[in-house]
């Protein structure tokens, strides 16, 4: 499987509520972007987040980071590529790489990069491994 295979798209649209008078988009909506990334890595990968908290298992977020390279500008279609690693035997880390669409998907600008690293947390809010079931996931992809 390639390094491609491992980051999994999503598109989301540039609303103009989500950028400021100078007409960018406002920097925190980024943090948004990557959420909506994360979202689609896990119905991509065949188990939605909300069946992991049924299960008992949340990820809350305890880091994040996001470099800026470029503006995003209202009307753009960005795609949002993320990607599921695991740096400790707690922990979740979804990386992400932000894009503006240009239409042929080749030379498609990166506007963002960045982080977000979670716990995993059962129902008691204390750490707990992550349920096995997210390994198969991030190993199927690898």
């Amino acid at each position: 499987m390639s390094e491609d295979d491992c980051w999994i798209p999503a598109r989301v649209k540039v609303y103009y509520a989500d950028t400021d008078k100078m007409g960018f988009a406002y920097y925190g909506n980024y943090m948004k972007w990557f959420e909506a990334g994360r979202n689609e890595w896990f119905r991509n990968s065949g188990k939605a987040y909300r069946e992991l908290e049924e299960d008992g298992c949340f990820l809350p977020v305890v880091e994040a980071y996001c470099r800026y390279h470029r503006p995003a500008f209202y009307d753009d279609t960005l795609i949002v590529k993320t990607k599921l690693t695991f740096p400790s035997p707690a922990r979740l880390k979804f990386e992400y790489r932000i894009f503006r669409e240009n239409g042929s998907g080749e030379d498609d600008e990166l506007l963002a990069e960045g982080f977000t690293i979670h716990a995993c947390v059962g129902q008691d809010h204390k750490p707990r491994k992550p349920p096995i079931l997210l390994r198969r996931l991030v190993n199927k992809r690898e």
